[in-house]
């Protein structure tokens, strides 16, 4: 993934904080054990829990054979994305036509190493901390080896711990622009209110505040 100095996390925190900001959904892609063949692509939340990524999938999902057999794999997570149209981005004082469009998005890449849980209580305690961080209110109930509903669960699936060895992240923002350009496209972004466009200006308006506030990559 190409990143300019300008698209760069300003920190670690940065996007620690926005892969915990909601339920985070990403894609798992895995190198296939045939090299004649594509990656393997899983869509699935997940948990950040410190230096690692909590998942869980269904026991017959054909891409447990190629995670077996690798020694990394690549859960991205991408969001707060819109599309800019050519006419917001033309220069001052130029017609609109000159101008050229361009995407915004958030996006993490995490380079890890897996290991695959199949104990039945390490696969409780997994879905223990899934649930506390995709569901912090409650609501269900207890999770254990031998409690239902879950109890009767745990067989079909199986634990993945990501153990992360490298982090790519990349806020596609503009910040390389005039502070004037980039407080006008999240005003048309906040007017047009497509359906990622709310994000897509808070965090631009974000980072523009922090890196008016000294903040740099």
């Amino acid at each position: 993934m190409l990143i300019h100095p300008w698209d760069a996390a300003l920190d670690e925190q940065e996007w620690r904080d926005w892969l915990g900001a909601a339920a985070m959904f990403g894609q798992l892609a895995v190198n296939n054990t045939d090299p004649l063949e594509a990656p393997l692509v899983v869509p699935t939340h997940a948990v950040l829990d410190g230096d690692s990524v909590l998942i869980h999938l269904a026991r017959p999902n054909p891409v447990w054979p190629h995670i077996t057999a690798a020694t990394k794999v690549l859960f991205t997570v991408i969001g707060d994305y819109a599309y800019i149209p050519s006419t917001w981005r033309a220069k001052a004082g130029g017609p609109d036509e000159d101008g050229v469009p361009t995407s915004y998005y958030a996006t993490v890449q995490l380079t890890c190493a897996p290991t695959v849980l199949d104990d039945p209580e390490a696969k409780a305690d997994l879905l223990r901390s899934q649930m506390s961080a995709i569901q912090p209110e409650g609501g269900h109930a207890e999770i254990g080896v031998g409690l239902q509903p879950y109890g009767r669960m745990l067989p079909g699936i199986r634990g993945l711990r990501l153990d992360i060895v490298a982090v790519a992240a990349k806020f596609k923002y503009d910040d390389h622009n005039p502070v004037d350009h980039r407080r006008r496209v999240s005003a048309t972004l906040d007017e047009r209110g497509s359906l990622h466009d709310p994000g897509a200006a808070a965090q631009q308006r974000r980072r523009l505040d922090r890196l008016s506030a000294g903040d740099h990559a």
